[in-house]
């Protein structure tokens, strides 16, 4: 019997025989360090399966042990929070007599706890959950599992950015990668640069309204995921992406501002920061000194280095090389789009792979979009230096994020059909037509060694990061219509060691997830290829 967790875990045996949990159930920790991760629990259970469990008393004991984790071998890649010595590995008992939940470190207690979590509330009816009798011994295949959040096209609010952290939290992803900054908005205080947040942050697309974090918003954002074992990773995008730089301080930006109409209420930026002038690098070193200090638990920054259209190949690189070099002095690592593998790059550094589209078939299709004439040569060129990025960076020792457009870009339409009709009206204007729609079942038809060229090993992979742009999202109803039930898939291809995923058994899994969706207010799509609970 398969039971109805995602992602799969590594190793699973049932028994003969159930557990029932109910209200009044006690969670007991044999550790004073799991104290917080119970309560936890218990509230995320109530939330959850609507059970009132109680801690201190008998029933699910929670403990620090590395009993049967030994035979699963560590996750590959890397974390963001930069910690090698950590270990999710946990185990996972179910007998009639009650439950065991352990793992080496709390972290790996907490990967345990969200397993028991699933399937409480996966079997819950009228307060009470029978269990089957089984034993999980689990582990993640890569370090870095996240989610690129863009929070600029359309503004997204501390208490929305909480919701995506616990849709993270639940699916044992574990790095919320936050787009800060972008032509429609900065979205970070820097107050050596007030203008920033008083201009820059003023607006969104087209006549969304802006906004921008506060410090202390950030502080309690970054800890409310690290409570939850969510490291938050800021990106700053640079040099290109910057016209909300331009607008707050236009003495940055270029004599003649240019750009490309894309018809849909914004527009393609072709300006770019100029490394051969001081004040922008007196500018790259206050944005930083501002910036990685309100993310203490990530041991990145994100720079960005993507789509610098009309910069030179040679004033790209010269940016970049600069920018990570701050990056560095500042004793933080290096991570960037794969534009970013152009430039001479330290082995330490991450580059993140998203461009594996193949122009020349692409712009063969007469079924896709065409892009507005002016746009159409800049997007060729820049997708056919695309296709180097990739092994010049694994030449230079750095190793990947895995985030394809084709299976991880969640701003693709919707191509299931959905059971509620005013999700139909909401799938036919969300999303970019440019990438083609894409259904739930494609998510988890793809493999992040086996399915991408140029990737042999999961040894060349830093880990695997799900994007999700707002062009087309206008409020956080469209946002998790987006993100659900997509998001599981992710998890699934980043956690999970099958490396093939059956279609008919993962929906059976994923149909099961909706009671604890419901309960939580989340919206998702009620896709009719789903037998949603």
């Amino acid at each position: 019997m398969n039971l109805p967790l995602i992602p799969a875990p590594a190793t699973t045996t049932t028994h003969d025989g159930t557990f029932v949990v109910t209200d009044g159930l006690g969670v007991v920790v044999q550790s004073p360090e799991l104290a917080g991760l119970a309560e936890r629990f218990v509230a995320d259970v109530q939330v959850d399966a609507g059970i009132a469990l109680f801690p201190g008393s008998a029933g699910i004991t929670v403990l620090i042990d590395s009993d049967g984790i030994d035979g699963l071998a560590p996750a590959a890649g890397l974390r963001a929070d930069g910690n090698a010595s950590a270990d999710e590995r946990y185990g996972l008992e179910i007998t009639s007599e009650g439950v065991r939940v352990w793992g080496p470190t709390a972290e790996a207690v907490h990967r345990g706890l969200t397993s028991l979590r699933q399937l409480i509330s996966t079997a819950a009816a009228d307060g009470t959950a029978v269990l089957p009798a089984a034993r999980v011994i689990d582990g993640p295949r890569f370090a870095w599992r996240g989610l690129s959040l863009d929070v600029v096209r359309a503004f997204h609010g501390p208490d929305e950015v909480r919701r995506v952290i616990d849709m993270l939290a639940l699916y044992k992803l574990n790095v919320l990668h936050l787009h800060l900054t972008d032509d429609q908005g900065w979205r970070v205080e820097v107050p050596s640069r007030p203008l920033l947040t008083e201009v820059g942050a003023a607006g969104a697309i087209g006549d969304r309204p802006g906004g921008y974090y506060t410090r202390a918003e950030l502080s309690e954002l970054v800890q409310y995921a690290a409570d939850r074992y969510v490291t938050v990773v800021p990106e700053i995008d640079m040099p290109g992406h910057t016209s909300a730089v331009f607008k707050a301080y236009p003495e940055l930006g270029p004599d003649e501002i240019r750009s490309v109409d894309l018809g849909n209420g914004d527009s393609l930026q072709l300006n770019t920061l100029d490394p051969g002038r001081d004040e922008t690098w007196a500018f790259v070193e206050d944005v930083l000194d501002a910036v990685i200090p309100q993310f203490p638990q990530s041991a990145y920054v994100h720079i960005g280095g993507d789509e610098t259209w009309g910069m030179s190949d040679e004033d790209h690189v010269a940016f970049v090389e600069k920018a990570a070099a701050l990056v560095r002095a500042r004793g933080k690592k290096v991570v960037g789009w794969q534009e970013i593998a152009r430039a001479d790059l330290d082995s330490a550094d991450v580059v993140q792979y998203w461009l594996d589209l193949d122009v020349d078939s692409m712009v063969q299709n007469p079924d896709l979009p065409t892009p507005p004439e002016d746009l159409l040569p800049i997007l060729v060129e820049g997708l056919r230096k695309a296709k180097y990025d990739a092994p010049k960076a694994l030449e230079q020792g750095t190793k990947l994020i895995v985030s394809p457009v084709t299976w991880l870009y969640f701003d693709r339409p919707h191509a299931d059909a959905s059971s509620d009709p005013d999700q139909e009206e909401a799938r036919k204007r969300l999303g970019l037509e440019f990438y083609g729609a894409a259904s739930i079942e494609h998510g988890v038809s793809w493999d992040p060694v086996d399915g991408l060229p140029g990737i042999d090993s999961a040894d060349q992979i830093a880990g695997v990061e799900a994007a999700i742009w707002c062009e087309s999202i206008t409020s956080p109803e469209d946002l998790e219509l987006m993100l659900l039930p997509r998001l599981p898939g992710a998890a699934e291809k980043a956690w999970s060691h099958q490396t093939a995923t059956d279609w008919p058994e993962y929906s059976a899994r994923l149909a099961q997830q909706s009671p604890a969706w419901r309960n939580r207010t989340w919206t998702w799509l009620r896709s009719t290829e789903v037998d949603w609970r």
